[in-house]
């Protein structure tokens, strides 16, 4: 497999920070192909709410990992870790450069400091806390996690059943916390140099709620309706995806749309909070403010950064 010999930027941040197009600049900048890290723009159909990149901006960069698999097919950040790695290979064979960005915290650490050696668990673990969750709520489970793991539970809230399940499960089958797991993770095979991404917050906050109103102006709520007639696997990503979960309240009638986009806001920002909580653990990691730079600025920066890294 091709190993990059240059320090490949991952643009990491929170959500409605502007990795988009500071990724474009940055990949027009170093002549490179653009990997996301996003654990939901690689799914079919979810294009207004996970703000995919839109058609021209497609045309201009060559992107991976964007509407490439069905709301059904299996993706974790494990897996996002060796496809990358083999697009790496493939994209070194066209000498082209590579840039990484997106904000899915486990997908950017998979990479950055690649994800620890976890011992398989008996599947009737995870079948006995999905079970728990039905019948107990995911609230009780959420303050288990946090007694018993209380850094990675800081990552992420009770509505993240599937992270939370995940935290819990290592803990049962283990006798350890996941968090103690990623804090001996091995070397990644390339190097990366990571790049975050903010703002301050209330401009970050204001980004976002502006964000949600033109999603719902682009056609949100009828995307929504749209997906909910697939059902099955597209209807369960949906229920674990914000902007989506909370219009299917819309649509079955129980949630007034105004009262749907404040939540999606009020989860946005929390989301983003979290986002920014977990990337101050990489204590290497480049923190660029680019409410108080232009994009051409932000790009010089990080291209000093790699020249001088070699």
């Amino acid at each position: 497999m091709t190993v990059a010999s240059t320090a490949i930027p991952i643009l990491a941040g929170p959500t409605a920070s502007g990795k988009t197009s500071i990724s474009l600049d940055l990949a027009k900048s170093l002549d490179a192909e653009i990997i996301s890290a996003d654990s939901r723009q690689i799914y079919k159909g979810l294009t207004i709410g996970t703000a995919m990149p839109t058609s021209a901006q497609l045309d201009t960069v060559r992107h991976h990992f964007i509407g490439e698999l069905d709301p059904g097919e299996s993706y974790s950040a494990g897996i996002f870790a060796r496809a990358t790695e083999e697009r790496i290979g493939e994209i070194s064979t066209r000498s082209k450069n590579v840039i990484i960005t997106g904000g899915s915290t486990l997908y950017v650490h998979s990479l950055y400091s690649q994800l620890a050696d976890i011992p398989d668990i008996d599947p009737s673990v995870r079948s006995d806390l999905n079970e728990r969750i039905l019948t107990e709520g995911s609230s009780k489970l959420y303050r288990e996690l946090v007694s018993v793991d209380p850094d990675y539970a800081a990552t992420l809230d009770e509505s993240k059943t599937h992270r939370l399940v995940r935290g819990l499960e290592v803990f049962v089958g283990t006798g350890q916390t996941l968090s103690s797991f990623y804090a001996v993770s091995p070397s990644p095979l390339n190097r990366f140099a990571l790049f975050i991404l903010f703002r301050p917050r209330e401009a970050l906050y204001a980004r976002i709620n502006e964000r949600v109103d033109v999603m719902m102006e682009e056609g949100l709520l009828e995307e929504t309706r749209s997906l909910i007639k697939q059902g099955g696997a597209t209807m369960d990503l949906m229920k674990r995806t914000i902007g989506y979960q909370e219009l299917i309240s819309v649509v079955d009638g129980s949630c007034p749309v105004q009262e749907a986009v404040e939540l999606i806001k009020r989860n946005s920002r929390r989301y983003a909070k979290r986002q920014l909580t977990w990337y101050r653990r990489y204590e290497h990691a480049t923190w660029i403010d680019i409410e108080s730079c232009t994009s051409s600025d932000a790009v010089e920066q990080i291209g000093a950064s790699l020249k001088k890294r070699g």
